[in-house]
């Protein structure tokens, strides 16, 4: 990848996903079954490695267990479809984008949570770099922020909430997300590789909108725990493409969400009633998001084109 920028030419980026059949955030799961096919559509030739298929037709499927050293370099070694023995010599891959995970306490043990998801990725970016990739990008977490899965009310030391806030989560998932979060940075010190973390909010696909957001706007609380945000898995697709296509920043970790808030309050609104007596770093749009992506869109170009207001209409008599 580096020094391709935005030449066009087709990369051949593996998507590095999940070990865990039902509870995967990588290519098979909720996110990867529509940034994968996104990547495709942009030109690249992705590969799926992954305990379950995603049977897209633009997408190679690969079964492969990533707690598993061997399996995990095999699979980024090794060839990503029967065309390519037609070549004089075996392509290499040029990206990774590693989702994997179990994606939420609550799902397996505790234990095994933590062990499946800091092991996967350490196995990753250790053969990635070891063959000589030099760009991956992976999946961190808003949990990282302590607030998602806090046992009662966690507020944010400020708001917005941006990559400088404090990382000190009480839960196995997100103590594994920060875990990744220094494996990521060591291993792009040692290699100088290109390495991204992505600090995903909540994912909503865009049919959930009209089944899940009227809960959402008539009750703003249900959305405290998520800093109330939430991330468009084709604003996700379009952050991963922005990742792949920008070079040279070393190690570094990025929010993603979408521009605006998941209830129908003001930010006013919001600090009012959720945040009073938090410190507030800055003047906050009308309905901008409280988990900052300024840093996306200012180092990538990050520029989010979805809302739910796309889809339901916002119940504030004055919008």
């Amino acid at each position: 990848m580096a020094g391709d920028g935005l030449s066009g030419r087709e990369r051949r980026v593996g998507g590095v996903i999940e070990v865990c059949a039902s509870s995967s955030r990588g290519g098979s799961g909720k996110a990867g079954r529509h940034v994968a096919p996104y990547l495709a559509e942009q030109g690249h030739q992705v590969t799926n490695a992954d305990l379950v298929p995603l049977n897209h037709p633009a997408v190679a499927d690969l079964r492969v267990d990533l707690t598993d050293t061997g399996e995990t370099y095999s699979a980024l070694a090794g060839l990503a479809g029967m065309e390519e023995l037609e070549l004089a010599t075996k392509p290499a891959y040029d990206a990774v984008v590693h989702f994997a995970a179990v994606p939420a306490i609550l799902i397996a043990s505790d234990a095994r949570t933590y062990a499946t998801n800091v092991l996967s990725t350490y196995n990753v970016i250790e053969a990635a770099t070891r063959l000589g990739i030099r760009k991956i990008v992976f999946a961190s977490s808003e949990t990282t922020y302590g607030i998602c899965f806090a046992q009662g009310e966690r507020r944010p030391q400020y708001v917005p909430v941006d990559e400088d806030h404090p990382t000190v989560p009480e839960d196995s998932y997100a103590m594994s997300k920060v875990a990744n979060e220094v494996t990521a940075r060591s291993f792009q010190a040692r290699t100088g590789a290109d390495v991204y973390g992505l600090r995903i909010n909540n994912v909503i696909e865009p049919d959930e909108y009209a089944d899940m957001f009227p809960a959402f706007l008539a009750d703003p609380s249900l959305r405290r725990r998520n800093i109330f945000a939430y991330i468009d898995t084709r604003d996700l697709g379009q952050m991963v493409q922005r990742c792949l296509e920008v070079d040279g920043l070393g190690y570094e970790v990025f929010n993603v969400a979408n521009a605006d808030m998941s209830v129908a309050l003001t930010a006013q609104e919001v600090q009012e009633r959720f945040y009073d007596g938090v410190t507030l770093n800055r003047q906050m749009g009308r309905d901008e998001t409280f988990y900052s992506i300024d840093k996306a869109r200012e180092l990538l170009g990050y520029a989010p084109q979805h809302s739910w207001r796309d889809v339901l209409p916002d119940p504030r008599p004055e919008a």
